[in-house]
């Protein structure tokens, strides 16, 4: 490798231009893999249609990029030491290129999934090594400011999918929003090429690799991730599918154990979960996940039922979350050197269950404006828990583990949006089922009231058969409606549950920042 110049040099003040154009690859090779994730959300129904998809098989649209997503964030680590990380990168981003035009031009359902799978794993691989970047190109006193563009980027990718998705979309076609990846990704190659030094691959890490532990994790993240997205649709174990997958995620879980307790050097070191600090820090970031991703898959759902919001309306309002972000980057550097951890993560924590709270009161005459508060909540929640969770991650473990930290944390956040996804639908049908009949238990046909009412309703719509369809009508949008406020009001008390674990927290060291190789 190349000698060390000032941006790699430990006691250096200040990182030199090549360093922070680095630091720029990392947070827009981050941003693009968080914002490819939602992207295709607002454009879903429209890509269905076109590709001859059914509403449950379009799903996999956006399952496949993220299951593939999840399986390779771990492995990242041990990909960037056989590699090297500049190749690593070019070689994911060349890659992605290639399958976002597979995306572009699918004209069938198999197609679509192949590149939507190709996506998500090369797309992977750009999200733990923004924070690697960081780490070795900037010294301990800047690096506190290439965190923050590394959060900002992880909070607004989310939130500027469906918007962008959702203006394509509208605009020009659904392609571009595969299409529009290829310019950006040349201009993260060029960047990558200017920022990173060339480090020679380590080809001996194929000769003594933990081929259980790798292939371990690949069926229990992946078996894991289908289950959650695909349980409810699927009627659980009742479905054959599941339980085959499950079978599948016990055994790539057996594999793993395997791997951790005979590999003289496992895939990833699970056995920093045991460790207290980063334990607790592993948790938050799946109530992390849960709350982000969660948010994010019930709004769009109120808005476009109960609102009649299209695409595009939907997802200004979803991005309503990022705005935060841009007003307190320039400060987050000096929050991270003063503020004690603790208070800071319990703060964002308490902050994002207050953003649930005050959406539980929606009514059928709600629309996105009602969201504006909950939403501004919510992203400053989620930037001050990130970003310290981001800082805790690195400083709660030794330098040489920080790389497979940076995966488990990751790893965990997106999990944590899964376990959400296949919490609220469940939940979801549950509480529409209780308060449905709730509410047909307390109307009698034999209520004078109710009578009168159906009576007049007959009279309007010309039969009382479509009068009692209108009622139930009715019903169901009631119910549904008080079902997402009893869904926010679960999110909410699922977040602060997880507030007592900034106890286990250490404060940051002040004026150092993570460091990791």
């Amino acid at each position: 490798m190349a000698a060390a110049s000032p941006s790699t040099n430990p006691t250096a003040e200040r990182a030199d231009a090549t360093a922070w154009i680095a630091v720029a690859a990392g947070a827009l090779g981050a941003l693009l893999a968080t914002l490819d994730i939602s992207i295709v959300n607002s454009a879903l129904p429209v890509i269905q249609g076109e590709i001859g998809a059914t509403v449950t098989e379009g799903t996999w649209i956006a399952t496949s990029f993220l299951v593939a997503e999840i399986i390779i964030i771990p492995l990242s680590a041990w990909l960037e030491r056989l590699f090297g990380l500049r190749s690593l990168l070019l070689i994911a981003v060349t890659l992605f290129i290639g399958f976002s035009i597979v995306c572009g031009v699918a004209t069938n359902l198999v197609t679509m999934i192949i590149g939507r799978t190709g996506q998500g794993l090369m797309g992977g691989a750009l999200i733990p090594t923004a924070m690697t970047i960081v780490a070795k190109r900037l010294p301990p006193r800047q690096q506190p400011i290439g965190m923050a563009l590394f959060g900002m980027t992880v909070v607004l990718g989310p939130v500027m999918g469906p918007l962008i998705g959702g203006w394509l979309t509208e605009n020009l076609s659904w392609h571009y929003a595969f299409f529009v990846n290829v310019p950006v990704c040349a201009l993260l190659i060029a960047l990558l090429l200017l920022g990173l030094p060339y480090e020679k691959p380590e080809w001996d890490y194929l000769r003594y690799a933990d081929w259980a532990g790798i292939l371990g994790m690949i069926l229990f993240l992946g078996g894991l991730t289908i289950v959650l997205e695909e349980g409810h649709r699927e009627d659980w174990f009742d479905s054959q599918l599941i339980v085959q997958l499950t079978l599948v995620t016990v055994v790539g879980l057996l594999l793993l154990i395997y791997g951790q307790l005979r590999a003289p050097k496992p895939v990833l070191k699970l056995s920093l979960l045991f460790n207290r600090q980063f334990g607790s820090v592993s948790i938050m970031a799946l109530a992390l996940g849960m709350v982000m991703y969660g948010s994010t898959y019930v709004i769009p759902q109120f808005l476009a039922l109960v609102s009649g919001y299209n695409a595009l309306q939907t997802g200004q309002v979803i991005f309503w979350m990022g705005v935060p972000a841009f007003f307190l980057m320039p400060v987050l550097p000096l929050m991270i050197r003063t503020i004690d951890i603790r208070i800071a993560v319990a703060v964002g924590l308490g902050v994002m269950a207050l953003s649930c709270f005050v959406s539980i009161s929606l009514t059928a005459e709600s629309g996105g404006d009602v969201f504006t508060e909950s939403q501004l909540l919510r992203g400053v929640g989620m930037v001050l828990t990130m970003m310290f969770l981001n800082q805790a991650t690195v400083q709660s473990v030794a330098k040489q583990d920080t790389g497979d930290a940076s995966g488990i944390f990751n790893a965990a956040r997106n999990l944590g949006g899964s376990f959400a996804l296949a919490a609220l639908a469940s939940f979801h049908d549950n509480r529409m089922w209780l308060h449905s009949r709730r509410m047909e238990e307390t109307l009698s046909r034999n209520d004078p009231g109710v009578q009168e009412y159906l009576e007049s309703l007959s009279h309007a719509l010309g039969s009382p058969g479509a009068a009692m369809r209108a009622l139930n009508g009715m019903i169901q949008e009631q119910a549904f409606i008080m079902t997402y406020n009893d869904i926010f009001w679960i999110m909410g008390l699922a977040t602060l549950a997880t507030v007592p674990l900034v106890l286990f927290l250490r404060p940051l060291p002040k004026n150092v920042s993570l460091s990791m190789h």
